[in-house]
């Protein structure tokens, strides 16, 4: 079984499937070269993207404003060994009509991958989510596929500023796996139009031989970072940027909890049921140090602990998600400490919005088959609205 793990892991570092490294082709960083360019960022930590994660197709560089980004800017990229990429690395492209693809081809000219690259301001698209815009992504190395859900700018141009565990649950589920058999998928029937469905699956054997035998449906705004599904509670990056300091979040919802609820050695927790869990973060995306800085997993395992958090200023969570097979509206308010309106405007703040069908769902409890439904979703900043 531990030979069948690394197996697993390897397929989701390599482009396609376990390959030798002259059929490898990922971009591993990113970066715009010259000082000159460094007023157009908000420091030059965002000049340089790093340790670029083998499931990504998106780049994403932000940006004070596209309005003043020059039409010309030199993109170079570290590739895998013996790769080449088109453009060419180091070329000067304009950014500011849209994403720029780059098609990495290994050195046996048998495998390319592309990546699009991206200069974007730091603002949410929208601050109301009906979840209709949904991508299937196709894993070839297993030959199933799960959805993914993104919001669309004014201009048109995709923005994936949502993810959820899928990427990560791909080996798990094994072979010809539909978006269905997932953890986060679509569903038709939303509120308005389609809604997202999130629900705790078994995670199978590969799960149950590593001590997390369950995987609960979650929607986050933020990333997955499948090279750490190994410490499952860094795999999730939440947060994005925001440039206002929100008020509260409401949205509709259904839940149904799954009949038996388990421990992360899949044995009945007598007399609990499941819970489903709502709940957002108004956090400072900087350190003391200047350093970019994200909330994780374990950072959300206790709301106390987190309210301590120096960089944490606000907090808002539905205390209750009663059963209901009825869409049902639901509303949090933000607590804390204000911001300063400056650093706010300055986009130096995140919000991360969280929903999962298992409360506790990271420590790898609750019952498989609990589902929760959500759907139109609003964040509010009037404190009078």
């Amino acid at each position: 079984m531990i030979s069948m793990l690394l197996v697993g892991m390897s397929v989701l570092t390599s482009c396609v499937k376990d390959e030798a490294k002259n059929k490898e082709c990922d971009i591993t960083s990113a970066w715009v070269q010259g000082d000159e360019y460094a007023m157009y960022f908000q420091d030059k930590n965002q000049m340089r993207k790093s340790d670029i994660s083998s499931s990504e197709t998106e780049i994403v560089f932000t940006v004070r404003s596209l309005l003043s980004l020059p039409k010309q800017l030199p993109l170079f990229l570290d590739v895998t060994p013996g790769a080449t990429v088109e453009p060419a690395n180091g070329s000067m492209q304009d950014f500011t009509a849209g994403p720029v693809t780059y098609t990495v081809t290994s050195e046996d000219g048998e495998w390319k991958r592309q990546y699009k690259v991206v200069f974007r301001e730091p603002i949410l698209p929208s601050f109301k989510f009906g979840f209709e815009n949904v991508e299937v992504v196709e894993f070839r190395a297993t030959r199933s596929s799960y959805h993914s859900f993104y919001e669309v700018l004014s201009n048109g141009q995709r923005h994936n500023v949502w993810d959820s565990g899928n990427s990560g649950a791909v080996l798990a589920l094994g072979i010809d796996q539909t978006p269905d058999a997932f953890p986060t998928k679509s569903v038709d029937d939303g509120y308005k139009g389609k809604a997202v469905c999130l629900q705790t699956i078994s995670a199978g054997s590969l799960g149950a031989m590593m001590n997390k035998p369950i995987a609960a449906g979650n929607l986050f705004l933020g990333k997955f970072i499948v090279e750490k599904i190994m410490t499952p509670l860094k795999s999730t990056q939440f947060g994005t940027p925001i440039d206002r300091e929100p008020v509260r979040v409401t949205g509709y919802y259904k839940y149904r909890p799954g009949n038996k609820f388990t421990d992360m050695e899949m044995k009945e927790i007598a007399g609990r049921t499941d819970e489903a869990s709502i709940y957002a973060v108004f956090y400072k995306n900087k350190d003391a140090e200047g350093n970019d800085y994200y909330i994780y997993g374990d950072d959300v395992e206790d709301f106390t602990k987190l309210a301590s958090n120096p960089n944490v200023y606000k907090i808002a969570q539905v205390k209750q998600l009663p059963a209901t097979d009825q869409w049902t509206r639901f509303e949090m308010f933000f607590e804390g400490k204000d911001a300063d309106n400056k650093e706010v405007a300055d986009n130096k703040f995140n919000l991360a919005l969280v929903f999962s069908s298992s409360k506790d769902g990271a420590k790898f409890e609750g019952a498989i088959g609990s589902t929760l439904y959500v759907d139109e979703v609003e964040i509010s900043f009037e404190k009078n609205d």
